[in-house]
């Protein structure tokens, strides 16, 4: 018959002679990290941690242990990094400068995505104000541009809504272009349904909208099966185009902005399916700057296909009690089954800890960017 106390007591001394192992083992790692700094050499050596597990898992035969031992050392391996890590506090810079305000003149300019009467055009003059010079650009992709090539000072994007998720071109155009995000707004979405002067509702057989505003009034949508549903450009431009067409069988779903801009026929307000639909945009820059008082970071890594690997990404997070706020994936374009993660975290990149943990994902990801630090706005 096992004594069960005495047993207990068996495993509270391997208890803390492991305790003590472990500390021993963390005081040679930071040995290992001021030589590493000394000489330049990177934190992280995959070849020799892979090697390190393989010698570990084969001292034992039973396969469950094998398995174990590799987890268990795997993690000491990663919690060991990240203490090396904070010796090069500040040995490299994250590249970013920090500034009270941003610069903002009378002919500042700012492309948008959209037309004259968008939501993207609300959100921009609510952001800086009517004296900016706003650009209409028909596409996500031509926004990115107009800032990377420096045509714009700054360029503002949907990338969120509160009922349909989020916009996953932006987050590709994002990896992709040497742009940052340097602030956020929300604006309230009210959709409502526009026809020429002189239509009516029972009128309509074709409804053109952008993808997102068809989708945010699918359930209105619904009540007209009759009425077939056109995917267009920018809401603005739907009820433009209306307008030109003077087609009475026509309308558009748009803003109250751009019904009077184009000077439509209201047919029908507040068509959306929830009443606190909101639309999350981003504020673009080609400069690495963020505003003083961010508090929000936003980064994409891409991570190798083998198992744990995400897992290993978030602990840094953790470790460093980061609170995650957003994750998404994307498919990364010519790689079958990559992904790239996009991760939203608190915390400004002048924090210890967020630099800490940002370094030891660029170190270990196959890539990793930032996208951006700014100030949050609450809904």
């Amino acid at each position: 018959m096992i004594d069960i106390q005495e047993s207990r007591e068996k495993i509270d001394i391997v208890d803390r002679q492991m305790v003590e192992l472990f500390e021993q083992r963390m005081k040679l790692a930071m040995d290992i990290a001021e030589y590493k700094r000394s000489i330049g050499k990177p934190i992280y050596d995959a070849a020799r941690e892979e090697q390190k597990l393989a010698t570990l898992t084969a001292l034992t035969e039973d396969e469950f242990n094998k398995k174990a031992i590799g987890d268990l050392f795997k993690q000491i391996m990663s919690m060991s990094r990240r203490l090396q890590y904070t010796l090069l506090d500040n040995i490299e810079s994250l590249g970013f400068t920090e500034v009270e305000q941003l610069p903002v003149r009378k002919d500042t300019t700012v492309a948008f995505f959209g037309e004259n009467g968008s939501y993207t055009e609300q959100a921009m003059l609510e952001y800086f104000g009517d004296e900016v010079q706003g650009i209409p650009m028909k596409t996500f992709s031509e926004v990115m541009k107009a800032i990377n090539e420096e045509k714009a000072d700054y360029g503002v994007l949907p990338i969120e809504n509160s009922s349909t998720g989020t916009l996953a071109d932006v987050f590709d155009l994002l990896s992709e272009y040497d742009n940052y995000i340097i602030g956020e707004h929300l604006v309230k979405i009210e959709h409502n349904l526009w026809g020429v002067p002189g239509s009516a509702i029972s009128d309509i057989k074709k409804v053109f909208s952008h993808r997102q505003g068809l989708l945010q009034c699918s359930d209105f949508l619904k009540q007209y099966p009759k009425m077939k549903q056109i995917e267009a450009g920018s809401t603005a431009g739907c009820a433009r185009k209306i307008l030109e067409d003077k087609d009475n069988s026509q309308a558009a779903i748009a803003s109250k902005q751009a019904g009077k801009v184009y000077g439509l026929q209201l047919l029908k307000a507040s068509i959306q399916n929830e009443d606190n639909n909101t639309t999350r945009f981003i504020i673009i820059s080609n400069k690495k700057i963020y505003k003083k008082g961010a508090e929000r970071t936003s980064i994409c890594f891409a991570l190798p296909h083998k198992s744990g690997s995400l897992y290993h990404m978030i602990s840094h997070f953790i470790y460093n009690n980061i609170n995650m706020t957003k994750i998404e994936s994307r498919p990364i374009l010519g790689k079958a089954f990559a992904y790239r993660f996009f991760v939203d975290i608190e915390g400004s990149l002048e924090h210890p800890a967020v630099k800490n943990a940002l370094m030891c994902i660029k170190e270990e990801a196959l890539e990793m960017k930032i996208l951006g630090s700014y100030i949050p706005v609450q809904s």
